[in-house]
Formats: structure tokens, C-alpha cells, sequence
């Protein structure tokens, strides 16, 4: 495909993404789920173009948005959406050669680490955006207390206290809710892409994600944080959220690896999707067994014996 080609198609990939986003505008429920899509045309043009694809889909959708909406949403675009996703397909798609001539891709477990790392500056930006930890807690506790008093006819039992609880998590949620729907919108492009024989590299094996030590040492330095009163613990428990992520993804590499020892391993997946999907409380014991992998590799214990959980 030659390079005008190329350029038309990531402009057009750009375009369909900033119209997905342009979603929360309309304030619907029905809308927001498009905007939880924005990045799928984005990681479409970069996983089956290139890097320099998803620049192009990135920087126009951000002019869309500069055009349609204004300034602040162009520049939110461009922080939530276009620039991660350039970054991680750069990421995606370096490899090396091997000796007997075969290619090494990036590994899934790296990629996870640069997805936590962006999730993990975005919440320190945010803190010294505001003034620090004080000044973004204070401005979230009060963000609640309006809304509560929008939502509901009757003043909320005690409603300071419940301002003060959630605003002590939105940072963490939300950056754990972005980690989930990148890593979504990821998949679902390198699948679609996978279908019509068109993905740039192979698809990572789930199984073949390891998570590199510097995590571990992170979330065992944000839990501590959390034992300080004050600011710290705002900060350490926000930092461990996002955290949990990784280690969760870290334990369905192990659920990946243990399985292919099944008869039928796919029905279990799909059972343990469905009842994660429902219940929620399944990727808390995933994060679990990802903290536990990080000490005792139990991907390589659970795995059938001769298997490659290699990539």
C-alpha cells in the first residue's frame, strides 16, 4: 500500500475516532459507550499501518476535535487517546531478530508495563496539576458534593462524608477504568485486524505476559503510602488501583497458562470471562495470583509440561 493510501486511511481512522468521542456531548448512556471505543479506530490504523499510522489518526482526530468542540477537548483527546495509542503501537511493533532468523516481538508483559506507567504519570500530572494531593482531593470533594446535590431531591445523609470517600478514589478509577478500556480497545483492533490477515505482527499470547520486577516494587511502595495518613495515602491508594490493573492481567496470564491443561480450555476461559464479566470479583483474585506469579512464576508451575509460555 503505498503512502497516500496509507495517509488517507489514518486520517479517515482519526476522523471516526473523534466522532466516537464527540459521543459524550450528547450526555446519553447509549453515547458513552461509543465513547469507550475511541481508541479502536486508532489501534486499527496503527496495527495494521504502523506507528507513524496511528500518529497520523492521532494528531487528526485532535484537529476534528479542535474544529467540532474546543480546545480543552482536542487537548483531552489528545492525552487520553491519540498519544498513548501512538506510543504503545510504537511499542507493539519493535522486534528483534533471533539467531536462527525468526522475529522476537515486544512482549505482551512489557507493553502492560508501559500501559501502567501512563496510567500511573497521568495520576501524579493530575496531582501536580492541582496543586498537589490536597488540592486535587479538595477540588474532586467538591465536584461530588454538587453533583449529589443535582442527582438527588433530598439532601444525601450524610453527604460531606460520602463527598470525601469517592473523591478519595477517582483518581484511581479512572485511571484503572482507562487501563481496562485501552487494553480492550488493543485487543479487539489486533483481533479484527488478525480476521482479514492484515495485523502487522502476530497476536500475543495472553499466557506469554510477565510482568517486569520494577511493578512489584512500585505497588509494595504504594501500599506502604497508604499507611500514611494525609496526603500520602491519598496519593499511595490511587497509585495501588492502578497498580492492580497490571497484576490483574498478570493473573490471567497464569489463568492463560493453567488452563492449556484442560481438555477444553476455551470453555474455561469463556466461563471465567462471563462469570468476571458479571460479578467483578474474579479479577480481584486475579490480581491476587498476579502478585503471587511476581514470587513464585507460577505460570511456568501450572503450565503443561514442554509448553511454551514464551510468546
Amino acid at each position: 500500500m503505498g503512502r497516500p493510501a496509507t495517509a488517507a486511511i489514518a486520517v479517515a481512522c482519526g476522523a471516526v475516532a473523534a466522532c466516537l468521542y464527540l459521543g459524550i456531548v450528547l450526555g446519553s448512556s447509549g453515547a458513552l459507550i461509543l465513547v469507550y471505543m475511541t481508541q479502536l479506530p486508532l489501534f486499527v490504523a496503527g496495527l495494521w499501518l504502523g506507528a507513524g499510522a496511528a500518529a497520523i489518526a492521532g494528531g487528526s482526530g485532535t484537529l476534528v476535535l479542535l474544529v467540532a468542540n474546543d480546545l480543552l477537548g482536542a487537548a483531552i483527546f489528545a492525552a487520553l487517546n491519540a498519544g498513548p495509542v501512538t506510543l504503545l503501537v510504537r511499542q507493539a511493533l519493535l522486534a528483534r531478530r533471533r539467531s536462527d532468523g525468526s522475529l522476537a516481538w515486544y512482549p505482551p508483559g512489557s507493553l502492560a508495563a508501559w500501559l501502567t506507567g501512563l496510567a500511573l504519570t497521568g495520576i501524579v500530572a493530575a496531582v501536580l496539576l492541582m496543586g498537589g494531593p490536597d488540592g486535587l482531593h479538595g477540588t474532586l470533594r467538591d465536584m461530588v458534593a454538587q453533583v449529589l446535590d443535582r442527582i438527588t431531591s433530598k439532601p444525601v445523609p450524610n453527604r460531606d462524608q460520602v463527598a470525601e470517600g469517592l473523591a478519595m478514589i477517582i483518581p484511581g478509577v479512572v485511571a484503572a477504568s482507562w487501563m481496562v478500556t485501552t487494553v480492550a480497545n488493543g485487543v479487539l483492533a489486533q483481533g479484527l485486524l488478525a480476521r482479514f490477515g492484515v495485523n502487522w505482527r502476530p497476536s500475543p499470547q495472553m499466557a506469554a505476559l510477565a510482568l517486569p520486577i520494577w511493578l512489584t516494587v512500585a505497588l509494595a511502595a504504594a501500599a506502604a503510602l497508604t499507611m500514611v495518613p494525609g496526603a500520602l495515602r491519598f496519593v499511595g491508594l490511587n497509585l495501588t488501583m492502578a497498580l492492580a490493573v497490571a497484576f490483574c492481567l498478570g493473573g490471567l496470564a497464569v489463568l492463560h497458562s493453567a488452563v492449556r491443561r484442560l481438555s477444553q480450555p476455551t470453555m474455561a476461559l469463556v466461563f471465567f470471562y462471563t462469570v468476571a464479566t458479571l460479578f467483578g470479583w474474579p479479577f480481584l483474585v486475579a490480581a491476587l495470583l498476579g502478585l503471587l506469579e511476581s514470587w513464585l512464576g507460577l505460570r511456568r508451575r501450572l503450565a503443561p509440561q514442554g509448553a511454551s509460555i514464551d510468546g
